[in-house]
């Protein structure tokens, strides 16, 4: 996605840009911004290109924020009816004029709440807003808490999405990270909106807060699960996600899996001996051998080695089991040991654990070779 977000940057784009901002703006240099936005654009990565047209946005609109704010607005194409998973890529059109947002509009808050609110309709302000939020806490708070209840499905998803303390792809918000309790009443405002969309967001939000305050997400979990609709049940479950990884016992509660289940697991490997580079298919049997319907959430964690030789584990999504006595089923799962970016494989023995409910039950282990 990277590299085609990359090369959609070039000159067909910015033409575009400039014709919208023409049209809007007849005095708008039309000739020179595309001469500026163009000049060593192909050389450039992902969002030094989107940089670097805001740049000459900035250089080609008048220097009045006020005013140049509402030339941006003026130039925006239709709002997205609704919201489609298979939107493509054209919305990113406007991530320059996001930015610009961010840079240019922090000492103009009103004007600049203006532009976002628009801009979200058809992007996503949520990058912008991060800095309003941190320059204006209560000010940005009290305009979400307005927006919430905002007639526009993307406009509300803005409010859970743009105060994520952990939003992928942006700065963390440390503020929120360490209390995020402000951020909670905008969530209760959201956590039965109509759209799944909205909802889901909500449900991520939470659990970025549950990584740095596990008790306070499965506290807030607990309370609006009382009288829960099917998708706010929905919404709960997709927040403790990560707290059930973690095996937080009450997370299992709510999600209907309390306690040691009474069952067996066992575990082959095939093969038994990899090389790094290649993948190893883990077979976990999960039999019910009591005599009493056993219903458990089974995961499983690889203890990979570490370049010191310590081992770290890393959980995998298994699935839930309802099992009838003398029943039994199979999980099963490749385990990747190519090396990432983000991870480094190194030789020696892999433990694994079944994760059953929660609680660990060691099943074996398979051996890892050099490449």
């Amino acid at each position: 996605m990277a590299e085609s977000l990359k090369t959609f940057f070039d000159t067909r784009v910015v033409r575009r840009i400039a014709s919208m901002l023409r049209a809007a703006h007849p005095a708008f240099p039309e000739r020179r911004f595309i001469t500026e936005a163009t000049q060593g654009l192909d050389a450039l990565e992902l969002m030094d290109r989107a940089r670097h047209i805001m740049r000459a946005m900035h250089q080609a609109l008048p220097a009045d924020f006020e005013q140049a704010s509402r030339i941006l607005v003026d130039s925006l194409g239709p709002e997205q009816e609704q919201y489609t998973e298979g939107q493509g890529m054209a919305v990113f059109l406007y991530l320059p004029h996001v930015l610009y947002a961010a840079r240019h509009g922090l000492e103009h808050f009103e004007p600049a709440m203006r532009l976002q609110y628009e801009l979200t309709k058809r992007f996503t302000s949520e990058f912008s807003l991060r800095a309003y939020l941190e320059r204006y806490p209560e000010r940005t708070l009290e305009r979400l808490r307005q927006w919430a209840v905002d007639p526009n499905v993307h406009v509300r998803r803005l409010v859970s999405e743009g105060t994520r303390p952990r939003l992928p792809w942006a700065p963390r918000l440390r503020v929120f990270q360490e209390d995020p309790r402000p951020l909670l009443g905008l969530l209760e405002l959201l956590k039965d909106d109509p759209e799944l969309y909205v909802r889901r967001s909500v449900a991520n939000h939470l659990n970025d807060i549950g990584k740095d305050h596990p008790e306070l997400l499965v506290d807030t979990c607990e309370r609006w699960f009382q009288g829960a609709s099917p998708e706010r049940q929905w919404l709960i479950r997709h927040a403790l996600r990560s707290a059930v990884k973690r095996g937080s016992a009450r997370a299992m509660g709510l999600m209907g899996f309390e306690g040691p289940a009474q069952l067996e697991v066992t575990a082959t490997f095939t093969p038994q001996r990899v090389r790094v580079g290649q993948s190893v298919q883990v077979t976990l049997r999960i039999a019910n051998r009591s005599e009493s319907r056993q219903k458990a959430l089974i995961d499983f964690a690889v203890h990979f080695v570490k370049a010191r030789g310590t081992s770290r584990p890393k959980v995998f999504k298994g699935g839930k089991v309802d099992l009838t006595p003398g029943a039994s089923l199979f999980l099963e799962k490749k385990v990747s040991l190519q090396d990432l970016t983000t991870r480094q494989h190194y030789p020696g023995e892999h433990r694994v654990e079944a994760l059953i409910n929660g609680l660990a039950t060691p099943v074996g282990s398979f051996t890892v070779s050099p490449a």
